[in-house]
């Protein structure tokens, strides 16, 4: 299963928690109709005064045709266009890679 992974720089002029706000909530709900999308996830810094990124996202899709007509869709144009009002899109590295679960729960 690809998975997409991006680690995000906000823009200029919003604080950290002005951006985690936008990401986490008008932007996610427009985000997490992408087709083909699997399973979408958002993660914040703990500390983010001490973080080198403000945002990790992962979006899981079921094989890269699914990935690729995901981004070939009109809804990811409006995704992109929005994500580009707060999140700097060419600050942070972009992955593509396969996910290898090593642990999933440990009952103890």
């Amino acid at each position: 299963m690809p998975k997409i992974v991006d680690l995000l720089v906000r823009r200029d002029g919003y604080t950290h928690e002005e951006f985690a706000n936008r990401w986490q909530g008008d932007h996610s709900e427009l985000a997490m109709d992408l087709p083909g999308l699997q399973r979408y996830v958002t993660s914040v810094p703990t500390d983010p005064e001490r973080a080198a990124y403000d945002g990790v996202l992962e979006l899981y899709f079921e094989d890269m045709n699914a990935l690729s007509a995901a981004f070939d869709s009109d809804l990811a144009e409006t995704v992109q266009a929005d994500a580009a009002e707060f999140i700097d899109l060419e600050a942070g590295p972009r992955l593509i890679v396969e996910e290898t679960v090593q642990l999933d729960e440990r009952d103890d």
